[in-house]
């Protein structure tokens, strides 16, 4: 009987686990001590070692769509692939968070929210969707359906990726020639990318000055995208109205943190994309049949690329 290890999860979803794969041995680690081999293992962040105590592993799948804390470990092996979750609840989850902040952004909803604790009456100049320019950096899983919703609302939207993939109704910009020419004027500009080498940073003063004056900025993807200074000094100077963040450098966000206190900046606690256990268990559950099946299986991480 094949074993699938579950790090750090829960009776509720190895009994989904069960359900999906009842010819498989479902262990969950902790609280149970697993001695055997194992040839599958469900990963969100485990702790150091964890991973390099199991070099029989196999495939190893990820809870989450951001593994680039998985290659950093250095505890798997070259030949061992990794499997992304991509599953309908993230990107349903994503989408929901960006266009909620975006559109309050866009309708002056949290500045009236402000007024309101003043006891302030003082309409705003509001603009129509297609009166602003949004851009997408990332077009991949999360970043794709994002574009598409922005276009559906009628927002001019475009989008930047490493290769060029075109969203249907969007403008596409690709490579490094292209980032700054993507988000020149923008109103908004999301972050949806993986975090590898040549994004890390990617967020940073000549990103933010290219924006529109008086701009937003959405991450929703990794912290280490951002230039956490530069984002402050885009917002202080005026140069950008304000951000909202999902993702940050050291998660929780530390109290001494500026972010906490910045009356431009929104604060979200890594909640903008939550894996939901039952979409996410059939998606693994499907990848581990894959698998054994001899089938191609989506998402497999590029290991040369980090995502």
């Amino acid at each position: 009987m094949k074993r699938v290890l579950i790090a750090e999860g829960s009776e509720e979803m190895a009994a989904l686990f069960r359900a999906e794969l009842p010819e498989h041995e479902i262990l969950i680690h902790p609280p149970e001590a697993v001695g055997a081999p194992v040839d599958y293992m469900v990963v969100g962040r485990p702790s150091a070692g964890f991973m390099a105590a199991r070099p029989e592993v196999k495939l190893i799948l990820s809870l989450n769509a951001g593994i680039e804390h998985l290659l950093r470990s250095g505890e798997i092996a070259e030949q061992t692939p990794i499997v992304r979750m991509v599953d309908s609840g993230l990107a349903e989850g994503m989408t929901e968070w960006v266009l909620a902040e975006a559109l309050a952004w866009h309708r002056n909803i949290r500045l009236y929210e402000r007024f309101q604790r003043d006891h302030r009456w003082q309409p705003q100049a509001e603009k129509l969707a297609h009166e602003r320019l949004v851009t997408i950096l990332g077009a991949g899983a999360l970043g794709t359906p994002v574009a598409r919703h922005f276009v559906a609302f009628g927002f001019k939207t475009r989008v930047w990726s490493r290769s060029g993939r075109a969203v249907e109704g969007a403008e596409t910009f690709a490579g490094n020639e292209g980032l700054i020419p993507a988000v020149t004027g923008a109103d908004i500009v999301v972050n949806l990318l993986p975090l590898t080498a040549e994004t890390r940073d990617i967020a940073e003063a000549r990103l933010f000055s290219a924006q529109a004056k008086g701009g937003f900025f959405i991450n929703g993807a990794r912290g280490g995208h951002v230039v956490d200074a530069d984002l402050i000094a885009a917002v202080d100077s005026g140069q950008l109205s304000g951000a909202v963040l999902d993702v940050f450098r050291v998660e929780p966000l530390p109290e001494s943190d500026p972010f906490w206190r910045h009356p431009d900046i929104r604060v979200s606690p890594h909640v903008a994309a939550p894996t939901h256990p039952r979409i996410a268990v059939v998606e693994i559950a499907r990848n581990i049949k894959r698998f054994e099946r001899g089938e191609a299986i989506p998402h497999l991480v590029d290991k040369a690329r980090g995502y």
